[in-house]
């Protein structure tokens, strides 16, 4: 079982870390979850990682300031830039030595192009591999919420106007009664086609656990995020990575992916036919997929246990399609 582990940062705020695996592990994977969101959506990745490698490789899955079990945030520091400076700080204390593969959902995927953007030499050193799942490296430039584009553009208003807002709201969470009322908005905005009823629960549940700083100031920075240039600047050093996409997600839809691929060559693309926003819940086994992939690539002498290499059998095969039209012609993996 996960250890929880409190990292106190310079600036006082403490996050809550749970950890497995041994300090001295050759690779650390480190976890970061998505806006209003919190550890607990990697908890099947989690699973996954623990019976394929073991105590061979240390996971270490945070909760980021103002949310989950994580200290407060202030509206001056819920920025994408703090939580890049968080993410160094981290490393620092929990990955002291070797090598990391760092996996963002969203928020998360665009916090680890803050820390390569604002900390390149720490970056171009410690990190091994990337997996990107429905992030994006161009802030709201392709949101469209899955309507046509006046709608959205109402919608934006109406979502920066009262993000506005919620920042001004300090630490106060999202009261119960309004979280039950929004459900079945957060089901249509973050989940596609089919969704299991724990997972809503469980995304809901770490919604009421994000103050309302959080979910109201992080809004402006993520809008305004251009890292592609930032990503670009990656590809010399030929890291393996993966980006994973749903195409029925409305946040960061398969356009955003596709141009995190374009930037960063070595990326293996997944779009998921009627999967949403939260894949790594929706389409557990395929994000996993993805995962070990990239650790096996860059795991010395990929030191997989006997027992846990046949646990993993079928999940080290993935079938390579033609990606549809309509979300462009890169190759990559569809999900069944």
């Amino acid at each position: 079982m996960p250890d929880p582990v409190p990292v106190r940062l310079t600036d006082g705020v403490t996050l809550h870390a749970d950890v497995s695996g041994p300090d001295a592990a050759p690779i650390t994977v480190v976890l970061l979850h998505g806006w209003t969101l919190d550890g607990r959506t990697w908890h099947r990745q989690v699973t996954a990682l623990r019976e394929r490698y073991g105590d061979t490789v240390r996971v270490v899955c945070y909760d980021a300031r103002g949310h989950g079990r994580s200290g407060p945030t202030t509206l001056r520091s819920a920025t994408l830039g703090q939580l890049g400076d968080d993410l160094a700080e981290l490393l620092a204390r929990l990955a002291p030595s070797g090598r990391v593969v760092l996996v963002g959902h969203s928020m998360g995927g665009m916090t680890v192009m803050e820390y390569a953007h604002r900390h390149p030499a720490d970056f171009a050193r410690r990190v091994a591999g990337l997996v990107f799942v429905s992030s994006t490296a161009e802030g709201h430039t392709h949101t469209g919420y899955g309507v046509p584009a006046p709608l959205a553009r109402l919608i934006r208003i109406a979502e920066t106007a009262g993000a506005g807002l919620l920042a001004r709201c300090g630490g106060w969470h999202t009261p119960a009664p309004l979280l039950q009322a929004i459900r079945p908005t957060l089901r249509w905005l973050l989940f596609g086609d089919a969704c299991d009823p724990a997972d809503i629960r469980l995304t809901t549940s770490a919604v009421a656990r994000a103050s309302l700083v959080s979910i109201g100031g992080f809004r402006p920075s993520i809008g305004a995020q251009r890292r592609l240039e930032t990503l670009a600047a990656l590809a010399d050093h030929d890291l393996p990575a993966a980006a994973l996409v749903g195409d029925r997600d409305r946040l960061t839809p398969p356009r955003c992916a596709e141009s995190i691929a374009e930037a960063l060559p070595s990326t293996e693309l997944t779009v998921c036919p009627g999967a949403g926003h939260m894949l790594m819940l929706e389409r557990a086994d395929l994000v996993s997929a993805a995962l070990l992939s990239v650790v096996d690539r860059v795991l010395p002498a990929r030191k997989i246990t006997r027992k846990a290499a046949a646990r993993a059998g079928t999940r080290r095969t993935r079938t390579i399609l033609e990606q549809p039209r309509r979300v462009g012609a890169r190759r990559g993996a569809a999900c069944p």
